[in-house]
């Protein structure tokens, strides 16, 4: 590690880059739905067309993707509220950090099926 450097790539650094990645993908992700959203009042034919290659296997992965950074993001901000206003928060936000990984695992395994079940039915069968 070069001297000098302020970050250690510890936990927190990890996971302030985490937060700020997935609030930027989010965002992304908002500003195309309602992009395509108004594509509605301005050629429901487009709009048809736009809707119809959501339903293909690479947008639902894609899918699984934006259900991994919400929920990292709302979990990881809940976080950060509680190092922020409990007063051991500090003391203990690598802890809870793990806590919200293995949280965030957990999860996204449950929503694996049901999230992915239609990619799943498409390329292996009923």
């Amino acid at each position: 590690m070069p001297a000098g450097t302020l970050y250690r790539g510890r936990e927190g650094m990890w996971s302030w880059v985490a937060h700020r990645v997935t609030g930027v993908l989010i965002f992304f992700f908002l500003f195309v739905h309602v992009l395509d959203t108004a594509l509605v009042r301005v050629s429901p034919d487009a709009y048809d067309n736009v809707v119809a290659t959501y339903k293909t296997p690479i947008v639902n992965v894609m899918e699984y993707g934006l259900v991994a950074a919400i929920l990292f993001h709302a979990l990881n901000g809940l976080r950060v509220i509680a190092v922020d206003f409990w007063s051991k928060g500090p003391k203990y936000q690598k802890q809870m950090l793990w806590s919200v990984v293995g949280v965030w695992v957990v999860l996204m395994a449950g929503a694996f099926y049901p999230v992915l079940q239609h990619t799943l039915r498409t390329l292996f069968g009923s």
